[in-house]
């Protein structure tokens, strides 16, 4: 369950703890959008009153039991609230409407919450990461914004995805907040005519949700659980809504081979296995099946994308589970057509991992040492390709010092033991 700012509440294995639990874990994302919309795209107030919400139904529900519906009962609970912190906000110009439109919602019977409704696009979800990704807002609290909505995550863990201060990211998110709340931004999706131009920051704030959500491997966070699933789920809706666009059934592509690979990253112990190690018995054969039919249906649209070039970055690699190889010619390529196209640090980083193994550890390194050294100092992965490579050239100390920098930037414990016993081996092998 989360606190004020999505920081976890304390354990509890009572049940109406985890009914809270599991109602913020699977729930809390379509909650707090049908809240939005019913409060009048007042992110804050909504947010609070879920809040508000939660902490009342572990009291409640600890006394009078957990209800049958408890997704409906935190929704109608919040609503109340918000009525109740409206009556006490007189600043609002539309307070009396709002206060009207809750009443009348607070008298009608609740329909039950459902976390997966496919095949229907008429869903608050939709229209939340839409409104989050308005071309009103700051580009760089867009992506920020649908971290904090849709995948609660907290104001630090996202100033820390973004590399900036706390504070600063706090005073970014309450600006985008409030300016939907004032500009009066549309609680809704786009007509066909303007959907084309909104897609494509919508598609990059579901990929960087999915990958928060791929970051906890283990599921151990509650604030990311079902978060790669969410995004899977919205990508699929997103090539529904819009079928003639490419780049959003490249992103289905992508998101679904990563996710076919979900069982075999971490051993039955715990440990991290990198990609080229995985036991590909493990990988979801009907996951990838489907990865691959939108892919190549994105391919027969003809308009090339950054997420299809990193889907077929992903397919290749899928094709070691038939070849029992990876073809790195193939991989290094893309990544080279990648570059060309957004020449993201993730992708100049993947290119010279490439290119590593499809000519040799000193071409990788090369590539490496051309990026800009500015952005590197803080990215975990061009440390941790750094000092694979220094390892295999027989560089042991700046291997050392390479892991040493890795291991620091690790947050993944599971990665971060794996780092430790590569630095270890070089340490073991120099006495």
């Amino acid at each position: 369950m989360s606190g004020r700012d999505g920081g976890l509440l304390p354990e509890s294995d009572d049940a109406a703890a985890a009914a809270v639990d599991r109602v913020f874990r699977t729930e809390r994302t379509v909650v707090l959008a049908t809240l939005i919309r019913q409060v009048g795209g007042d992110f804050q107030l909504a947010e609070d009153a879920l809040q508000d919400a939660l902490a009342a139904a572990l009291t409640t529900w600890r006394r009078d039991g957990v209800p049958d519906r408890p997704g409906a009962w935190i929704t109608v609970a919040a609503r109340r609230r918000a009525v109740d912190r409206l009556r006490r906000d007189r600043s609002l110009a539309d307070r009396a409407a709002r206060l009207a439109e809750l009443t009348r919602l607070d008298g009608q019977e609740q329909p039950p919450v459902t976390y997966d409704p496919v095949g229907t696009v008429d869903d608050d979800r939709l229209r939340l990461i839409f409104t989050c990704c308005h071309p009103a807002l700051d580009p760089s609290a867009r992506v920020a914004l649908t971290l904090r909505t849709v995948g609660g995550l907290t104001t630090r863990e996202i100033a820390r995805a973004f590399l900036v201060a706390e504070p600063t990211m706090a005073q970014r998110l309450v600006r985008a907040k409030a300016k939907i709340r004032d500009a009066g931004i549309p609680f809704e999706v786009p007509c066909p005519a303007d959907l084309p131009a909104r897609l494509g920051p919508v598609l990059d704030a579901v990929y960087a949700a999915f990958g928060t959500g791929w970051e906890d491997a283990d599921g151990v966070d509650p604030r990311r659980r079902g978060l790669a699933s969410e995004a899977t789920w919205l990508a699929r809706i997103l090539v529904q809504l819009a079928p003639g666009e490419a780049e959003a059934r490249g992103l289905l592509a992508l998101l679904l081979h990563c996710e076919a690979r979900r069982e075999a990253r971490r051993s039955t112990s715990g440990a991290y296995v990198p990609l080229d190690e995985q036991d590909t018995a493990l990988w979801s054969r009907p996951m990838i099946a489907e990865a691959e039919r939108a892919l190549a249906s994105a391919a027969a649209l003809r308009s090339i994308g950054r997420y299809q070039l990193e889907a077929a970055i992903q397919s290749v690699h899928a094709q070691r589970a038939i070849t029992g190889r990876t073809d790195w010619g193939a991989v290094a390529l893309l990544y080279d057509e990648l570059v060309r196209l957004s020449p993201t640090l993730g992708a100049l980083v993947g290119r010279a991992a490439a290119l590593s193994e499809a000519r040799d550890p000193a071409a990788g390194l090369a590539a490496l040492d051309a990026i800009d050294a500015r952005p590197v100092v803080t990215y975990q992965p061009y440390w941790a390709v750094r000092a694979h490579l220094l390892a295999r050239l027989g560089d042991s100390d700046a291997a050392r010092d390479a892991f040493a920098h890795a291991i620091g930037l690790s947050e993944d414990q599971a990665v971060r033991e794996f780092l430790i016993r590569g630095r270890d081996r070089l340490s073991a092998e120099a006495r």
